[in-house]
């Protein structure tokens, strides 16, 4: 079990505390255009004011390399970010330098500072021992709440945590107690929904959730490459055939395992991949030589329906067939559906996540139903994949760790 160290733990009445965030928030000609990110920041700022800390938000944004890059600057976030908050922010175009020290050294109880870009520094990605000191030293506690950033071992999600006293923040908090209640103690019966292309970027994710869940459905792409590994013709459809091998060995731990694995019964074809071309319904072993699965069909969705109301819990990361292409959105949206009705009444577990998981349950109108919806598409897949996060292993443990 996942015991994470926890903010509210830690006494931070006068201390300075470091707080790495996800500001990496969409923006367009220097304007903030979704502010989500920023929001859920909030609480963990909010609860540190109140307690009269001296907070020290850092963040990164976009991939500048190591270089200042004016267009990848977090000054434009300071403002939207003190309106979210309602309190004055200050900003300091500098992340671990003299400039910076200046800075916190003029925080009184319950100010607020954001560091400049810690992306700008070479020594951030490529952990550098001299830069995460340097970060360190700038703080009494460190704070991570930044899921999303979670799996990079970089020099403010892991390397400083080395010379502080470390805590996971609410947002962090939220994610891993519900990825914990998911997949690590679960109420069961457990069913996992998995789309997407390409089996070979799900390789490791496959092999862990069939040791985990009871019922594992496979979508997308993906299916292709299992249905084409039991011998099913597929036609021109989407298939890493060298990948075959591959496919059988998690067909068989997945039988060794005792997890029921459901491919579609029924698909939706076209010649054309377009929007709205001619298609055709048909089973999934009838399909020519000249026509693409793109998405599953309504006998699919019923069964799929039927598994999710036999199960307590559901975790769903994928589109079921090429959703951004209408009308092969529709299965996705129809299931998406189905099972956040089944969260609202409560008899369901609903939690979701990744990039395209994200979008599909937009597009379905359905993500305010989920129990919980990760926007964390690397770390969330990790995760789900059973690996070890370095920004999350540097905040577990009991409280008295660090005391």
């Amino acid at each position: 079990m996942t015991t994470i160290r926890r903010i509210q733990d830690a006494d931070v009445q006068g201390k300075r505390v470091l707080v790495r965030v996800d500001f990496n928030v969409p923006m367009k000609d220097g304007q903030v255009t979704d502010a989500t990110r920023l929001e859920s920041a909030l609480p963990t700022i909010d609860h540190l004011v109140e307690r009269g800390a001296k907070v020290i938000l850092m963040a990164h944004f976009g991939r500048p390399k190591g270089q200042r890059v004016a267009e990848m600057s977090l000054e434009p976030v300071c403002q939207p970010l003190a309106d979210l908050m309602g309190v004055e922010l200050s900003f300091v175009d500098d992340v671990a330098g003299d400039d910076a020290a200046a800075a916190v050294a003029g925080l009184s109880d319950g100010d607020v500072l954001l560091l400049q870009n810690t992306r700008y520094e070479p020594g951030e990605e490529k952990n550098e021992a001299g830069f995460a000191k340097a970060l360190a030293a700038l703080g009494d506690i460190y704070v991570n709440d930044a899921f999303s950033a979670a799996h990079r071992a970089h020099a403010s999600t892991e390397g400083v945590t080395h010379h502080l006293p470390s805590y996971a923040g609410l947002a962090l908090q939220r994610e891993i107690d519900h990825l914990v209640a998911a997949l690590e103690s679960p109420k069961r019966p457990v069913i996992a929904l998995v789309g997407g292309a390409k089996v070979s970027t799900k390789i490791d994710l496959l092999q862990n959730l069939v040791k985990k869940v009871d019922t594992l459905f496979v979508g997308g792409g993906m299916a292709n490459t299992l249905l084409h590994a039991q011998g099913i013709k597929i036609g021109a459809s989407l298939c890493e055939k060298d990948l075959v091998d591959t496919a059988r060995a998690i067909l068989a731990a997945a039988e060794e395992s005792g997890c029921k694995l459901m491919l579609p019964s029924d698909v939706v074809l076209a010649k054309e991949f377009k929007p709205n071309p001619e298609t055709r319904l048909a089973a999934v072993t009838d399909v020519a030589d000249d026509e693409m699965i793109l998405d599953c069909g309504p006998a699919t969705v019923v069964a799929l329906g039927q598994a999710i109301d036999k199960s307590a819990t559901l975790i769903w990361n994928g589109p079921l067939g090429a959703f951004e292409t209408p009308p092969f959105d529709t299965a996705t949206v129809e299931a998406a559906r189905h099972a956040a009705r089944a969260a609202v009444e409560g008899e369901l577990i609903a939690v979701a996540g990744g990039g395209d998981t994200v979008a599909a349950m937009n597009q379905a109108g359905v993500a305010g139903d989920f129990t919980f919806i990760s926007t964390a598409g690397g770390a969330f897949l990790e995760w789900m994949e059973g690996k070890t996060l370095p920004g999350v292993a540097a905040v577990m443990g009991p409280p008295e760790l660090v005391a």
